[in-house]
Order: structure tokens, then C-alpha cells, then sequence
């Protein structure tokens, strides 16, 4: 099969009129287009390290159906591989809600790929936000160490008492350490980097602002090659001047796009234990903090070219190659030959057009 487009993006750059050629899962070639070719922009899957929930559905709590349903809502958006992530909460209620998630890892069928778990919490910091402080823990190497399967992603707080040998564990158990929602200060940030933490969650949010006598984890997220911030760009998070500056100083390939969706809509839906709802474009508690976002991955992607004026590649190489990079995925995130055909097609206002899952177009 053969999948045309006006735009292909290749690692090498875009490729004009031309296709992209699949045998079963994989993609095999891109070759000059042999037939008509339709006005779209042909990406790879995007992937999603931070997803709380999507409209009705709370990960947390997601059963059968909820999961079916958020596989809808995330090929919607063009999503194909994502990290399901669980938000800070009484310990005893992790094992379940990580079991569900595993569950929902072993559906068969062409479905967005679930990578394992985000755990962002409990171990955080001195800037929490909507996580309910009364639940944070200190750092456990013990209850890190059962952990089985070892989460994919895992947001923790520098300053915390034993956080760089966390990290270490972390890291040697296959594990992509994240910093965030955290008042450190630059030392204890470097001490987390030198021993392997690489992702820095969803930039200027939960973390103090860039004070230029007495830098934090924000100064080291924008000065250090070796941190990999997120980006909420729903234009509420992050002021649209602010997500400029961050992706001009970080340059391509040195940040990625999260949604860091939540459940927002209904009577019953919660984040982190609390009632929500959206106030002025985003989810918020009743005294106005912010909690998760209503946001999707085309639109992240949408906003920071629109308003930030970043090139397509850039942002999609943000919303797909750098995240599947950063979690070892090497057989995802690019259209070259032998990666997966986990494909999304862009139109012209870069609304998602189709999808492919594993050479199966489910869009």
C-alpha cells in the first residue's frame, strides 16, 4: 500500500509529492508519488508522554469501555502511541490503577500504543499545584523498586531527600525520569541530571519563576542540553511569548508537546481527587488553579505554528520524534524505512485528515 501526500516529513526533511510505501506494519519506502497526490502533510504518529483523561474519561478510573472510548478520542487528535498517567494519590491505590493500565496495554487490535505509565506524583515538591499536598510522600527507593512493570515515565521532585539515587534506580530499571513540580535550586537540579534525568514536566508550570540571582529547575530546563522540557501550548498554561522563548532557546528537537489532558467534562468527573471545571480555556479547582488541560495533540501542534510561528517540522518532530526518542522507541516517531507505519495526515489548516495504526488506516 501506498499512502500519497503533497508533504511527506522525513528525519532527512520534507519530501514534496510524494508516498509512502507500507508492507504490512512497517514502512518500506518514500518514493516520488506515482498518482494523484492530495493537499495534506503526512507526519508520524504523535506521542502523548502526559495524558490524564480525555473529555468524560479520568484514566484513574477508566474501565472497558472508557478505554475503547480513549482510544477514539486520542486517534481523533493523532495520537498513536501515548503514557497514561496517574496523578498523585494515596499510595494503596496505585497497584490497581496501574494494573488497569497494563490490562489495557494487552488489547489486540489497531489502537493507539500504550508506552506505560506517567507516574507524576507522589513524590513531588514544593510546588505542587492541583495535587493534593496531604498525599505526597517522601521518596521510597523500596516501593519504587517493587514496582512491576517499571512506569515509562516518572515525575519527581529534586529537592526531595534521596532524589538523585532515585533517579539512578530509575534509570538502570528502563525508567525516563522526569523533574518537575518542584522548588529546587540549581544544585540539587544538576545532581538529578548527572544522574540521569532527562525530561523536565510541562515547563513553567509547578516550578518557581526564572530569578536570574538564584536560578532553579526552569533556568537549568532552558541552559542544560541534557533536559528535555515539555510544553503545554494551550495558550493558557504558558503565555504564547513565553512557549517562543523556551522553543527558540532549546531549538529543534530540544523540547517536546504534551497535552497533560484531563477529565473535565461532566458532574462527576474529578482531577486528583477534586472537582473541576473549565474556566477561561482550561480546567481549574474552585480557587482557580489550574488542573491539567482540555488540550489535544493537533492543537498543540496547531498553536505553536499559528502563534508561535515554528516550523511544521519542528513541531511535529516536538509532538512525535523527540518523545518516542526520549523513551527508547526507535521503531516510531519518524517516517523512514523499517519504522512503524503509525502515520497521521495533516490538511492544509493542519486538522487531522487520517490515521494509520500499524499500516491500518482506523481515521
Amino acid at each position: 500500500m501506498a499512502i500519497a501526500a503533497r508533504t511527506v516529513l522525513t528525519p532527512d526533511g520534507p519530501v514534496a509529492d510524494a508516498e509512502v510505501v507500507l508492507d504490512g506494519d512497517r514502512i518500506v519506502d518514500v518514493r516520488p508519488a506515482t498518482g494523484p497526490v492530495p493537499d495534506r502533510t503526512l507526519c508520524p504518529g504523535f506521542v502523548d508522554l502526559q495524558n490524564n483523561g480525555i473529555d468524560d474519561v479520568d484514566v484513574a478510573a477508566a474501565d472497558t469501555d472508557g478505554w475503547d472510548r480513549l482510544d477514539d478520542l486520542l486517534l481523533d487528535q493523532g495520537t498513536t502511541s501515548w503514557s497514561p498517567t496517574l496523578v498523585t494519590a494515596p499510595m494503596d491505590r496505585y497497584p490497581t490503577r496501574l494494573a488497569s493500565v497494563a490490562g489495557a496495554a494487552r488489547r489486540s487490535g489497531a489502537r493507539p500504543r500504550i508506552v506505560g505509565v506517567h507516574l507524576e506524583g507522589p513524590f513531588l515538591g514544593g510546588r505542587p499545584g492541583a495535587h493534593q499536598r496531604r498525599h505526597l510522600q517522601p521518596l521510597d527507593l523500596g516501593w519504587l523498586a517493587d514496582l512491576d512493570p517499571a512506569p515509562a515515565v516518572l515525575t519527581l521532585a529534586p529537592e526531595l531527600d534521596g532524589a538523585p539515587e532515585a533517579v539512578a534506580t530509575l534509570v538502570d530499571r528502563g525508567t525516563l525520569v522526569a523533574l518537575g513540580h518542584s522548588a529546587a535550586d540549581a544544585a540539587q537540579v544538576e545532581r538529578c541530571v548527572e544522574a540521569g534525568a532527562r525530561l523536565v514536566t510541562h515547563l513553567f508550570n509547578g516550578m518557581a519563576a526564572l530569578d536570574h540571582r538564584d536560578p532553579g529547575l526552569l533556568a537549568m530546563a532552558l541552559a542544560d542540553p541534557r533536559l528535555t522540557p515539555s510544553l503545554i501550548a494551550d495558550l493558557v498554561h504558558v503565555h504564547p511569548l513565553a512557549l517562543r522563548a523556551a522553543i527558540q532557546a532549546k531549538g529543534p528537537g530540544g523540547w517536546v508537546l504534551v497535552t497533560d489532558a484531563v477529565a473535565w467534562n461532566g458532574p462527576d468527573v474529578r482531577v486528583a481527587g477534586q472537582e473541576v471545571r473549565v474556566v477561561d480555556g482550561a480546567p481549574r479547582l474552585a480557587d482557580g488553579t489550574i488542573a491539567g488541560s482540555a488540550l489535544t495533540m493537533d492543537v498543540a501542534v496547531r498553536n505553536v505554528v499559528e502563534t508561535c510561528g515554528t516550523p511544521l517540522a519542528d513541531a511535529v518532530r516536538a509532538a512525535s520524534t523527540t518523545p518516542a526518542g526520549l523513551l527508547g522507541l526507535e521503531d516510531r516517531g519518524h517516517i523512514r524505512p523499517g519504522g512503524l507505519a503509525d502515520l497521521v495526515a495533516l490538511g492544509p489548516d493542519l486538522s487531522v485528515e487520517a490515521v494509520w495504526v500499524g499500516g491500518e488506516q482506523v481515521r
